[in-house]
């Protein structure tokens, strides 16, 4: 997948599109991530005990990969990252517009 945790994304469809987030979950099985404060559901939750109460309980919901683009650090725009070799023999995501190293290598 292009997309990684930690990642910063810009939401392209949807209800929250033109947001920006963190992704905090991938699930490469399914191709969906779960990006911070965007697309919250209410999950209806029974009382467990004293200590933890029921509720409506609002919470991220998973997202699909190919809703989201990833977003450079240098340039600011949503890109679609290339994959590169470097010098090292290591394989790396670059910006396709600025040719800046996206995450860790």
């Amino acid at each position: 997948m292009r997309v990684a945790k930690e990642d910063t994304v810009k939401i392209i469809a949807g209800n929250d599109k033109g947001k920006t987030g963190k992704v905090l979950k991938v699930f490469p099985g399914k191709e969906r991530i779960i990006v911070e404060g965007v697309n919250f559901i209410k999950r209806h939750t029974k009382a467990r005990s004293r200590m933890e109460p029921g509720g409506i309980i609002e919470k991220e919901a998973p997202i699909h990969v190919s809703n989201v683009m990833v977003v450079c650090p240098r340039c600011g725009a949503g890109v679609r990252p290339r994959r590169t070799t470097l010098a090292e023999g290591k394989r790396a995501r670059i910006c396709s517009k600025c040719n800046e190293i996206i995450g860790k290598v």
